[in-house]
């Protein structure tokens, strides 16, 4: 570490916040997936959109690279870099809502949680995916689906405008009429364009939806998911599905079926309505329906997902649950090395598919499953065992990965992809492909910020920039 960096970091910044060692350095890089060991050279607790400059301007300087740190729920570690700077946002998670104009300003290292809880105080709610410990940021970058994706896009389609602090340093404000081209980035390019310090996102009169879990027992699995995929093909844009295969209590996997209806309550919640209707897709091992705020059900997956394991991840997109996929994906839950583990697909349908292609950066619009493929143990099951260093576990989400390629639309959700599925990153942003990359030449030529990977300017090949 150069003592003209720290020296450079502390003439501008408390030097309390500059840190090398110590227990608050351990906090900052100790991140969601404990499969993670990156040791950057200090960590930098910025406070202010000030602070982040000076950092970015004296990383720059020195010749050190960069990373940003957010929520720290990026399964490759995204947010630390060896030997680098990082501009950790743990002290700028404050939220201002304005009710009447149903607008959060958020700042950079929010959480999804922050963000809910501030808005059900109003009778609103924001667009997350379904944790509630992932930065906000962080997911509105890379589109973020999420329970109501259906009825109101993706939550990089409810980014309204951010500030941005740039790779030499300066900062901007980009919204639809202003910096046009980073504001079109920014909603599903990736943190790759510099350091979003804050956010204003469009807020919606939801703060409370009909919710809950279904389990149905493996065996019944064709069945379940057959019925359920004509129900959504013409499902209403209100009601959201996600729907996968989970370790059971008594180490079976079960099929889950997680609705989230977002219209009128009563409607969603009677008997004969269209949350119940997916009660009788057999007979279900475990129902469990009610009523309860959104960041209840952010809580609940925080709490089936914590932090502290050790685990990879792998996603791929599908048009639909056909037969030979359904085969495929109870082979998998039927393989499970992990009672952590597990295979998720999220719906993405409705508002979210009616966003004009090129209106942002995101890469794919028309209505798919993104197949989350989670691979979860915990510390000491990576010596365990048959003593392969958890090797049996990355194993398993390869194969279930590859098993799926062939029932795969190109590309893939990017905040899951990493340097291990290149042919995926050089496809993911389709036709948007070259505006995005002269976007990035245009505002980090020296490719400062490498949040999520980017295809590289060769057709068919991707270079991931991290």
């Amino acid at each position: 570490m150069s003592a003209a960096l720290l020296a450079d970091l502390r003439s501008t910044i408390s030097s309390s916040r500059v840190l090398t060692g110590g227990p608050e350095y351990v906090s900052s890089v100790t991140l969601f997936n404990a499969a993670v060991d990156i040791r950057p050279a200090v960590i930098v607790r910025c406070a202010t959109a000030a602070d982040v400059q000076a950092a970015v301007r004296a990383a720059g300087e020195h010749g050190v690279p960069v990373s940003v740190r957010g929520g720290g729920h990026d399964f490759w570690g995204r947010a630390l870099r060896s030997g680098g700077l990082v501009i950790d946002l743990a002290e700028m998670r404050g939220v201002r809502v304005d009710a009447d104009r149903r607008v959060a300003a958020v700042e950079g290292g929010a959480l999804s949680s922050d963000v809910v809880a501030a808005a059900e105080r109003v009778g609103l709610t924001a667009v997350t995916g379904t944790a509630g410990a992932v930065g906000m940021v962080g997911i509105t970058l890379g589109g973020g689906y999420g329970p109501l994706t259906g009825r109101f896009g993706l939550a990089a389609d409810n980014l309204l405008g951010a500030e941005v602090v740039l790779a030499d340093g300066s900062r901007v404000d980009t919204d639809a009429e202003h910096e046009p081209d980073l504001f079109w980035a920014l909603r599903g390019g990736g943190g790759n364009f510099g350091v979003v310090t804050s956010a204003r996102i469009r807020l919606h009169p939801v703060p409370t939806v009909v919710t809950g879990t279904i389990f149905y027992p493996i065996s019944q699995a064709s069945r379940v998911l057959a019925d359920l995929g004509e129900i959504l093909q013409g499902g209403p844009d209100e009601l959201t599905v996600d729907v996968g295969l989970l370790p059971g209590a008594d180490g079976a996997p079960a099929v889950y079926v997680a609705p989230t209806w977002s219209g009128n309550l009563d409607e969603g919640a009677a008997e004969n309505g269209p949350v119940h209707a997916l009660t009788r897709l057999g007979t279900p091992l475990l129902v469990d329906i009610g009523r309860p705020a959104r960041s209840a059900g952010l809580a609940a997956t925080d709490a089936m997902f914590p932090v502290g394991r050790m685990g990879a991840i792998r996603s791929r997109n599908i048009s639909g649950i056909s037969a030979s996929i359904t085969d495929v994906l109870v082979q998998g839950a039927q393989a499970f090395t992990s009672p952590f583990s597990a295979i998720l697909l999220h719906q993405f349908h409705g508002a979210a598919a009616r966003v004009p292609l090129d209106s942002t950066a995101f890469g794919r619009r028309e209505p798919h499953q993104m197949a989350e493929l989670i691979s979860l143990w915990e510390k000491g099951d990576d010596i365990a065992g048959d003593g392969d260093g958890g090797a049996r576990h990355l194993r398993w989400v390869e194969q279930l990965h590859a098993a799926l390629e062939p029932f795969s639309l190109p590309g893939g959700y990017v905040n899951f992809l990493g340097p291990e599925t290149p042919d995926q990153v050089a496809r993911s942003y389709g036709p948007n492909t070259e505006r995005l990359l002269a976007i990035k030449s245009a505002v980090d030529p020296d490719s400062v910020f490498v949040g999520t990977p980017l295809p590289s300017d060769a057709p068919g090949t991707a270079s991931p920039t991290f």
